[in-house]
């Protein structure tokens, strides 16, 4: 698939490192000119975790350096962020660079980002290539047209792979004869069957399905698949109606109660993990790397480093596949749904950052034709080989990259990645090839010969191919709900906090309660949510969503 500037799908927010420029100036290819400037050092915070970063001492890392002399000096937060930034903004004092995810407007409330407009026009010719007909989506607001924020999803994203749904150990379905996983209900058999008969793995005690909620982990493995399972897209905290535009708090669907409900089932079934909600996310990582549980809901990126551990202790049964599980069989799951380009999240350069202009010239390196593909491919000659004018990666070297837990950090293979644009999975560079490795051979040359098995079984070649795709969807004119940035200190964010310190509280307690108590203990919860200013916060979040939508109309 060619490069267009048309609409496309798009991607998700990714986490991640990153680092800037030293030279006076890059071409349009991205190729830095021969006068450069001495070494420099940039600051940058980070609102995410980053369990790969290699200090800038991989030889990825070194061949940015080399090209660019700068180095990054980060401030990775595993809490979000949010506490952060908030003090930053009351200091005012910054780091060159900042991450904000969510918390945008507080920074840029407060003065502290530099308006990026002039600075693209004159340094940044490929990020100007890399947006194309997106560029527009980088304006702030109708109010004010500046750009503080470069997003950093993947431009043209195609998904080649799902990145949520239900996670089962592919040694389950393959004992049980491979059975249908569509239904909670299948899913909650599989596991049941399988415990009975295997009530311990390794010598250890079999656990049917663990949650993780530790801190705002919740929001991925146990309150976000309530919405996926109940056909909603993700748009964070809310659901929206795809007519009117208007906000719900999407806990208070009366689908996702059922949903709550049948985890309840789960745990007075003792088909539920009894730590899941007293684990840590490293204890909930060493879990799953040991190979006795059976079941996640989680996303692709968070167990991630758990499934690369079970792949190189040569695990492979009880590695996992992902299966686009629903509540009933009424619902899709929205995995594919199409968001069209999420402006929004990605990096800044603050007022504090001496040499602005350098800082974007890395940020264009970075996006640039050489900048991509060393990010994606790697060093010509130690991860790759050119062949005939094209990429190819050896076979020892696929091995590397797929067994080894360490393989980004130790290579600086895509350590960077994250904090500039870059384009998607199925976008061709100048010879005609991928930027990204994500082409059909290889990823069906990344699946272990026992996922392979389950695949065959199921009669699919991908694990795309059990969900509902692309075009079964709209595109949500609204990119993703979560990604409209709201103030620390406004009264809707300070509404959100409120409810979501509910959530944290309630959605256990509704979980473990017994049966019979759990209606009551949603009535409370809903009161809550209530008198804690849920229909404000629905009521403001709705004219955010209905201002956005006109703003990218433009």
């Amino acid at each position: 698939m060619k490069r267009k500037n048309s609409w496309k799908a798009t991607a998700t927010v990714s986490l991640a490192g990153m680092a800037l420029m030293t030279l006076s100036a890059c071409n349009d290819e991205g190729t830095v000119d021969e006068t450069t400037e001495g070494p420099i050092t940039f600051t940058l915070f980070s609102s995410d975790p980053h369990s790969q970063w290699d200090n800038m001492q991989s030889p990825v890392s070194q061949q940015v350096i080399e090209e660019t002399g700068v180095t990054i000096n980060p401030e990775f937060d595993v809490n979000g962020g949010e506490q952060k930034i908030a003090l930053m903004a009351a200091s005012g004092d910054y780091p060159d660079f900042i991450l904000p995810k969510g918390s945008a407007s507080t920074l840029v409330n407060a003065g502290a980002f530099v308006d990026l407009t002039d600075l693209i026009e004159e340094h940044g010719p490929n990020l100007k290539e890399v947006y194309g007909d997106y560029f527009n989506r980088l304006k702030w607001s109708e109010e004010d047209e500046g750009i503080y924020i470069l997003p950093t999803a993947p431009v043209d994203h195609v998904y080649s792979e799902p990145g949520n749904g239900f996670m089962l150990q592919h040694e389950v379905v393959k004992e049980l004869g491979y059975p249908d996983i569509r239904t909670v209900e299948d899913f909650e058999e599989a596991i049941r069957t399988y415990m009975e008969e295997n009530p311990t793995i390794d010598g250890q005690p079999t656990i049917g399905l663990s949650l993780l909620a530790d801190d705002w982990r919740i929001m991925i493995s146990t309150t976000n698949p309530a919405f996926y399972a109940t056909g909603a897209p993700d748009d964070g905290e809310f659901y929206i109606d795809p007519d009117t535009y208007e906000a719900t708090m999407h806990y208070r669907r009366d689908e996702e109660k059922e949903y709550f409900r049948w985890l309840n089932h789960m745990n007075d079934e003792g088909l539920l993990d009894p730590e899941s909600f007293v684990q840590k996310y490293d204890q909930y990582l060493e879990k799953i790397s040991s190979g006795r549980v059976l079941g996640l809901t989680d996303t692709d990126w968070q167990v991630a480093d758990a499934e690369r551990a079970l792949r190189e202790s040569g695990k492979q049964e009880r590695m996992y596949g992902m299966y686009p599980v629903t509540l009933t069989e009424e619902f899709k799951h929205p995995n594919f749904q199409d968001t069209g380009y999420l402006g929004g999240w990605g990096i800044g350069i603050s007022v504090d950052n001496e040499d602005p202009v350098r800082a974007i010239q890395f940020l264009d390196y970075l996006a640039s034709e050489e900048g991509q593909i060393l990010q994606n491919w790697g060093i010509e000659g130690e991860h790759y080989e050119l062949v005939d004018g094209q990429r190819v990666i050896s076979e020892e070297e696929m091995e590397k990259r797929n067994n080894s837990a360490n393989y980004v950090k130790d290579t600086g293979v895509g350590v960077l990645k994250g904090f500039s644009p870059v384009y998607g999975d199925g976008v061709e560079d100048s010879s005609g090839q991928t930027f990204t490795i994500a082409n059909p051979d290889q990823i069906k040359d990344a699946y272990t010969e026992v996922e392979k098995e389950v695949l065959d079984a199921y009669g699919v070649e991908f694990w795309k191919d059990l969900y509902p795709q692309e075009d079964e969807f709209p595109i949500k004119p609204w990119g993703a709900a979560y990604n409209i940035p709201v103030d620390s200190s406004s009264e809707l964010r300070l509404q959100l906090q409120r409810c979501l310190d509910i959530v944290k509280r309630k959605v256990p307690e509704a979980i473990l309660a017994t049966p019979d108590q759990f209606d009551h203990v949603w009535d409370e919860f809903m009161s809550e949510l209530e008198a804690a200013g849920v229909e404000e916060a629905e009521a403001a979040y709705t004219e955010l969503i209905q201002t956005r939508v006109k703003l990218w109309e433009d």
